[in-house]
């Protein structure tokens, strides 16, 4: 077995099952989860029916390119949702499907690390476990940049080292952040295109949460339209990670792309062809519906914004809570450690959150998720206002 598994941390899932063994919650208190990120919204109907009406295309082997009608609607999509000019991006070699996010944002550091050159991974802290996992296991060192209250829960790149950007081969962003929902600005964006140029690195920006919003005249920014608008209008070195997942209410589907720079895409679909992880052509023509479609997201953006309402409006008075700028989750700040308070919560509301502490690593001294729990909205409007009145009265026991 290759040794870099040794160095992989246990899921944080894996971690909560563990800190909730053996611990009975009251019998009389149906259980609320909002550890998991995973979407509960219906998934639309047209998506629904485009899987259906498409299944005879179980028959076909699916190529790894996909069809030229999905990548040429995803094309169509990121030219309207980022202001790029029409026909800008290339359907053949400037996007690829996927698997879903997941397995893109794992596969990509696998082919794209040169093991050999001594890398490092940067990326944000509290993250995506998969990011550490694909660094670890490609042979790099992952350095991490801790997301505090002071900075917005946002990375502070003017606070690494010269000697980390000159050995970074691979810059993991997730723009807006899991888990505080923080969106790195257009200007922000353009700086660290400006640190790749310099420093001979490529940007892997997360994007799976953009189409979730607050303000729907204020989407935020993504890396392809940061790099158009300062004429690299090839995006060279970015390469940005969307998903139908969370936009769309479709985890199962597992479909999603990737986009940006040519060349780089080139040897990516030369590893993928190896990888082996082609969408199924029922998947594609869903997913062709799905991109096409954006009155299902407007719908899906203000289900969420009802919940986050009704949630903060509750727990206004025992704690300090702000409305994040986009995502489903809340970052609550604990008043006690995140993981007794986790484990106290479950124990006594029968409501599961996922200690922040768990997404983090110990890093310049501390841990910046401690002290935070995740919050994720997905349930159903009526579980998240129960779950915030049992989350209210267990605050008030504290």
């Amino acid at each position: 077995m290759t040794p870099y598994l040794q160095q992989l941390q246990p899921y944080p899932f894996e971690k909560l099952a563990a800190l909730k063994q053996g611990i009975t919650p009251p019998a009389g208190k149906a259980h609320i989860a909002l550890s998991i990120g995973e979407p509960a919204h219906p998934t639309p109907h047209l998506i629904q029916e485009a899987l259906l009406t498409h299944l005879h295309g179980l028959s076909n082997y699916p190529t790894t390119k996909g069809l030229p009608e999905l990548r040429q609607t995803i094309a169509g999509w990121l030219t309207r949702r980022f202001g790029l000019k029409e026909g800008l991006l290339n359907p053949e070699t400037q996007i690829l499907p996927v698997s879903g996010t997941r397995e893109a944002l794992f596969s990509f550091a696998q082919c794209l690390i040169d093991k050999t050159q001594n890398p490092v991974v940067v990326m944000p802290n509290p993250f995506y476990q998969i990011y550490e996992g694909a660094a670890l296991l490609a042979g790099a060192e992952p350095y991490f940049l801790n997301t505090v209250e002071a900075n917005a829960y946002l990375p502070d790149f003017d606070a690494v080292p010269e000697q980390v950007w000159r050995r970074c081969q691979l810059l993991y962003i997730c723009t807006p952040g899991n888990p505080s929902g923080a969106v790195i600005a257009r200007e922000s964006l353009i700086k660290l295109l400006e640190l790749a140029e310099k420093y001979d690195f490529v940007i892997a920006s997360d994007e799976c949460y953009s189409e979730l919003y607050d303000d729907e005249n204020s989407p935020p920014p993504g890396l392809l339209e940061a790099a158009y608008a300062v004429g690299n209008t090839e995006f060279k070195r970015c390469v940005v990670f969307h998903s139908l997942s969370k936009r769309s209410n479709a985890p199962g589907l597992r479909s999603g792309f990737v986009a940006g720079d040519a060349a780089i895409l080139q040897d990516y679909f030369k590893y993928r062809t190896y990888h082996g992880a082609a969408l199924p052509l029922p998947t594609q023509h869903a997913s062709i519906a799905a991109w096409q479609d954006e009155k299902h997201v407007i719908e899906n953006r203000r289900l969420y914004r009802e919940k986050f309402a009704a949630v903060i409006q509750i727990l206004n008075d025992v704690s300090t809570l702000h409305k994040p700028p986009a995502g489903f989750y809340l970052w609550l700040k604990t008043p006690i450690d995140d993981t007794r308070f986790a484990q106290q919560l479950f124990a006594q509301e029968n409501v599961t959150v996922l200690p922040g502490s768990y997404l983090s690593r110990d890093f310049g001294g501390f841990n910046p998720g401690r002290n935070h729990v995740r919050i994720a909205l997905v349930a159903p409007l009526e579980e998240c206002v129960e779950a915030a009145l049992r989350l209210k009265n267990f605050l008030n026991t504290l």
